[in-house]
């Protein structure tokens, strides 16, 4: 595989590309704006371990320096840990600016999607996307992750849309971009801290190797846009879902009233949550990510 000379790639990266092997993207906000230091550095580090320890190369995604990246040194985890929201979290909009400014940005669901493509990565582990959020039609604030997921040919495993937004309205903004939305043994809609949300996905896959397959063949068929797999938090980790859903609904009021809005509003919202639950859902984000990554990099083991 010839590698993308407006890419930076790691050698671990590139080496595994050039050489045909299974490579799954991460990305940055998670890091820098989705956890406290230094369970964000933390969590990096283990997502990493635990592709390696499932067969895939695991290639984190950020502009460091003004560079494109694709894979980062342990140096550079700890640099966006410790900076943390003062790294500018950076979707497609953003990229090249940044770039051309020689600056820093964390990428999101999207950017790294933009990212991982022009590395040729085709598998990305996250936590949850971002969707259309509630009262979006006043605000019309729908997340630049769907319309990502609608053109750019990368499957996105994740543990559902964040519970903070309109789980019903993504869904429906979803297909109507085209994006499979495939339950990893399930046929519900997990909502990140819980499994359920009440609405159903497309369809339902229960092993890696049958979502590998669907996969590949939508990209022989050469049907554009990505696919969404969603992969419910184990069940230990669960959040009941009447307490977590009073504690949003009363973080969304606060950050109404803040006049918190755009891409501050996630960061506000996960925040004000972990405050709230004792740190309860941290732990339970942690072990979310952690999933996703062994599921993404089974996917990627299987793709042909």
């Amino acid at each position: 595989m010839k590698l993308n000379e407006n890419v930076c790639f790691s050698p671990e990266v590139a080496d595994a590309l050039e050489r045909g092997l299974p490579v799954i993207a991460l990305e940055s906000t998670i890091i820098s704006h989705g956890m406290p230091y230094p369970q964000n550095v933390e969590t990096a580090r283990e997502c990493e371990r635990i592709a390696r320890s499932c067969g895939a190369v695991p290639a984190t995604c950020a502009v460091i320096g003004g560079r494109l990246c694709a894979g980062l040194t342990d140096e550079q985890l700890e640099y966006l840990g410790r900076t943390g929201p003062a790294v500018t979290k950076a979707s497609r909009r953003d990229i090249a600016v940044i770039a051309s400014r020689g600056g820093d940005g964390a990428l999101t669901v999207a950017g790294t999607m933009i990212i991982a493509a022009m590395a040729g990565i085709r598998v990305f582990a996250t936590g949850g996307i971002g969707g259309v959020h509630r009262g979006a039609e006043k605000t019309m604030d729908i997340s630049a992750d769907l319309e990502e997921l609608g053109r750019t040919d990368v499957t996105v495993v994740c543990s559902g849309a964040k519970s903070i937004l309109d789980i019903g309205l993504t869904l429906e903004y979803l297909e109507t971009k085209g994006v499979p939305v495939i339950g990893y043994g399930t046929d519900e809609m997990p909502a990140f801290y819980t499994r359920k949300s009440g609405f159903k996905t497309d369809y339902r896959m229960d092993t890696p190797e049958e979502i590998a397959r669907a996969v590949s063949l939508k990209k022989k068929l050469g049907i554009a846009g990505g696919t969404l797999v969603v992969n419910p938090v184990p069940e230990e980790y669960s959040m009941d879902k009447e307490r977590i859903d009073a504690v949003i609904e009363a973080a969304v009021q606060k950050a109404e009233r803040l006049g918190v809005k755009g891409k501050n509003i996630t960061p506000f919202l996960l925040a004000d949550i972990k405050d709230v639950t004792g740190g309860d859902s941290l732990e339970t984000n942690i072990a979310l990510v952690f999933n996703n990554v062994r599921l993404a990099s089974a996917i990627a083991c299987a793709l042909e």
